[in-house]
């Protein structure tokens, strides 16, 4: 068992104090047979109110009202995850499946959610980029099909982390040439449903060397569903299959249904001056607990926090 301390913190500041609305965060990793989180808080400023429920795909969603007006909103999510090695996904080879796929009728209700295409104005251009880059692959092996559109994306697209918020169509990733890691996954995705194979985006975190030095933000990957196999992650940013570093908060059958943190406020024009994000992980010792970070250096009244 290998336990991860994974801080996440994400600042947003204002030119004056504005008020709040309703925020909805997906910041709790989705637990499973290999995955358990041992403690979590998350810490607020300004003071706040939170509730707790799960989505229709199954995610932890937190429901943060905050009470106070401030020009500054910090959330800092820390978390002690329990990971069991059970193999590593990326190392194991995917059961034989030809194509099409075929779902049994017990799976058909579920997967027609995860076949429809999220942006059905750009099926002509996903279309045209799936036939030209399989036009070589035997697209009767439907994990070769996968393996080389996940190689494709990664080395003909330039990975460029934006600033803007939420994902860009894949029509505007394949005419740019480049796209944030959401973008990526994005265009795997609608490329994987073009095929007739379920598929849905998937947020997290990974454990890389950024992470470990407090530098990383979130990332986002792909996964689709294949009988006999489950639910398998594909990665294009690395070109990779998922594996033990892939930490899963969130999945969802569209970008937006997953977004770490999304809510409104109420201003003025060019009140919203930015927003910082960092995650950091660390693998510490099974003994390792929670402690109290500080957050005076944000506000002067300092944080709230609540443990889940």
């Amino acid at each position: 068992m290998t336990r991860l301390r994974i801080i996440h913190d994400t600042t947003y500041r204002y030119r004056k104090p504005v008020t709040f609305g309703p925020h909805r965060l997906v910041l709790r990793p989705r637990e499973g047979h290999d995955v358990d989180v041992a403690a979590m808080t998350i810490e607020v400023q300004p003071a706040f109110e939170l509730t707790w429920s799960r989505d229709v795909f199954g995610n932890s969603i937190a429901t943060l009202e905050l009470t106070a007006t401030s020009d500054v909103l910090h959330i800092r999510s820390h978390v002690l995850l329990d990971r069991t090695d059970h193999g590593d996904q990326a190392s194991a080879a995917l059961r034989a499946l030809e194509y099409p796929v075929t779902y049994s009728p017990l799976e058909s209700a579920m997967a027609t959610v995860y076949l429809a295409l999220s942006y059905p104005d750009d099926e002509a251009a996903v279309r045209a980029f799936v036939s030209d880059t399989l036009h070589l692959a035997a697209r009767g092996d439907v994990a070769r099909a996968l393996t080389v559109l996940n190689d494709s994306i990664n080395t003909r697209f330039e990975y460029r982390r934006r600033e803007r918020k939420g994902t860009q169509p894949p029509a505007e990733t394949l005419s740019l040439g480049a796209g944030s890691c959401r973008d990526l996954a994005t265009l795997f995705m609608e490329c994987a449903r073009a095929l007739g194979i379920a598929a849905r985006f998937a947020s997290g975190y990974l454990d890389c060397a950024a992470s470990a030095v407090g530098r990383a933000a979130t990332h986002a990957w792909c996964e689709v569903y294949l009988p006999d196999n489950g639910w398998c992650g594909f990665d294009p940013t690395l070109g990779e299959q998922t594996s033990h570093k892939h930490v899963v908060v969130g999945v969802s059958n569209h970008p937006r249904g997953v977004m770490p943190i999304s809510g409104v406020f109420t201003g003025d024009t060019g009140d919203y001056l930015g927003l910082e994000v960092t995650v950091q992980i660390e693998k510490v010792g099974a003994d390792a607990a929670l402690s109290s970070p500080d957050l005076d250096d944000v506000a002067d009244d300092g944080p709230s926090a609540v443990e889940t």
